[in-house]
């Protein structure tokens, strides 16, 4: 009790700003992956570094010391490289963060993002053709990506309707939307194994199956029915008509503009 005494009494004011700055660096790396595949491999990486560091300082093994602090620095900086996705995605937004006219254009960017799918979604339900429409938010889905053939194009109805049309090389599988950009056609998903939805088509399976990996939001139209559905959390809502599948649009982008302007109306 004495030696905690003694340490709390020689703390100074630049050790206590020492401390809250380690934290905040902790912090911000775990808020950067909440959401996301990494969160856990971040959470295990850290519980690894403290243990081995607080063990080499206590046990009075000579080799085990030599090989923890020869090993940390090539851990430290092999986090960047495990976790680009999710920096890039964040100095992103952080380039993005402005006053009160950028988050007017974000909302008037989102706002026609949520059109021109409603749109698009609109009339192949109406000619029947089948489509899957992926909305990335914050669980990368670079894996699924790269399956596909990559587009970084502007949303457009027009675009979304000749990637779906059955003529075309890419309209078999998924797109995928990243913030404001289709960036790939033609996209593999996983299917669901859950006997539940064992009866519905490839399709519904496949967008269930990657919401039962991610938070993403993906929209199915059915090839036969016509019948446009949700997938979200490893559940499906179907029969939606436009009305409904922009309100759910205009839930699902309300969490990038923190809950204001026209997502709030919902």
């Amino acid at each position: 009790m004495s030696d905690v005494l003694w340490v709390l009494s020689h703390i100074q004011v630049t050790d206590v700003i020492d401390i809250l700055l380690v934290a905040v660096v902790f912090y911000l790396l775990f808020s950067l992956a909440q959401g996301t595949q990494a969160v856990q491999l971040l959470r295990g990486m850290v519980l690894v570094i403290l243990v081995a560091f607080l063990a080499s300082q206590i046990l009075p093994f000579q080799g085990f010391s030599w090989l923890v602090s020869t090993a940390l620095p090539a851990l430290l900086i092999a986090i960047p490289v495990i976790f680009q996705p999710e920096l890039r995605r964040a100095l992103e937004r952080l380039g993005r963060t402005g006053g009160l006219l950028l988050r007017v254009q974000q909302e008037e960017e989102m706002e026609r993002i949520i059109d021109e799918v409603t749109r698009a979604v609109h009339r192949l339900a109406g000619e029947r053709h089948g489509a899957l429409i992926v909305f990335e938010r914050e669980t990368g889905l670079q894996e699924f990506i790269e399956t596909g053939v990559e587009i970084n194009a502007e949303v457009r109805a027009e675009l979304l309707r000749t990637i779906f049309h059955p003529n075309t090389a890419l309209h078999d599988k998924a797109v995928i939307i990243r913030e404001d950009k289709i960036v790939a056609a033609s996209s593999m998903l996983p299917a669901s194994h859950n006997p539940q939805y064992s009866g519905l088509g490839t399709r519904h399976r496949a967008a269930i199956g990657l919401t039962e990996e991610s938070d993403a939001l993906v929209v199915v139209v059915s090839e036969e029915t016509g019948i446009v559905s949700v997938a979200y959390n490893g559940r499906m809502v179907r029969r939606m008509d436009a009305n409904r599948l922009r309100n759910v649009l205009l839930a699902f982008f309300q969490h990038r503009l923190g809950g204001r302007g026209w997502a709030s109306k919902v």
